[in-house]
């Protein structure tokens, strides 16, 4: 059964159209690449999936559930976590500051609590272990590269417990290193189970990692299919307009 199902969702801005009845399915420990062209729709169908916009005609199913969501905060109670492009990290603070930014551990009695940072360094460390990664708890961020800033927001989302993470650019702007060590985080995610909706312009790491490709252009699905059955040359058809459907 689906995790998250979307049917025939549609988002309008006035006369603007930015989604046509676009349906999509996210199954557990499964990675889907969402590709298209600037405009095609990506990024207001990942902030419909995160609570930022209600969509104007369809529907959201989680768990079998009907889902409707008003706020960010609301699909972060569903277990929708979303990894920003730009991270969204305080760099003057640690790793271990960072992920539990808002989620902080506490430890005292009544209204008398102070941070628990010893339990804080001590389950940020854990995390990172079972991600493989070489971040320190205490690092500072602005002190990280790239890739180690991924670990860190990547990280967050286990601390939410996410069923769902949704992954915007994460390989964009870093080096072929570090672009590795990102796709290894994000398999670690995929082998909890945990549904994965990798938004990229970078064909390579698409093919690489994910299970399946959904393409959309104008607004519009052009294509929902299993990457192997599937070339980089049939995607950069379907995102330009040389191959209408597939």
């Amino acid at each position: 059964m689906a995790l998250l199902e979307l049917k025939n969702v549609s988002k309008h801005f006035g006369a603007i159209h930015a989604l046509n009845d676009v349906s999509l399915s996210l199954e557990p420990g499964r990675i889907v690449g969402l590709m298209g062209d600037n405009g095609a729709g990506k990024s207001t169908l990942v902030k419909i999936v995160a609570g930022n916009f209600r969509p104007t005609h369809g529907t959201m199913q989680m768990e079998g559930q009907d889902l409707s969501m008003h706020r960010p905060i609301e699909a972060r109670r569903h277990g929708i976590e979303i990894v920003h492009q730009d991270l969204a990290l305080c760099d003057n603070l640690s790793a271990a500051a960072n992920v539990f930014l808002g989620r902080e551990i506490r430890k005292g009695i009544g209204p008398f609590k102070i941070l628990d940072y010893a339990a804080m360094y001590r389950r940020a460390g854990q995390i990172f272990a079972e991600l493989r990664s070489e971040t320190r708890p205490r690092d500072l961020v602005r002190q990280m590269s790239g890739g180690q800033r991924q670990a860190v927001a990547i990280a967050r989302t286990r601390i939410a417990d996410a069923k769902v993470v949704l992954m915007d650019e994460p390989t964009a702007a870093i080096s072929v290193r570090q672009v590795a060590e990102v796709l290894n985080l994000m398999r670690r995610l995929r082998d909890r189970g945990i549904a994965i909706v990798f938004i990229s312009h970078r064909m390579p790491d698409v093919f690489s990692i994910a299970d399946r490709v959904v393409i959309l252009r104008r607004g519009r699905k052009v294509a929902d299919k299993d990457v192997a059955a599937s070339s980089p040359e049939e995607v950069t058809g379907l995102i330009t307009g040389a191959i209408e459907y597939a």
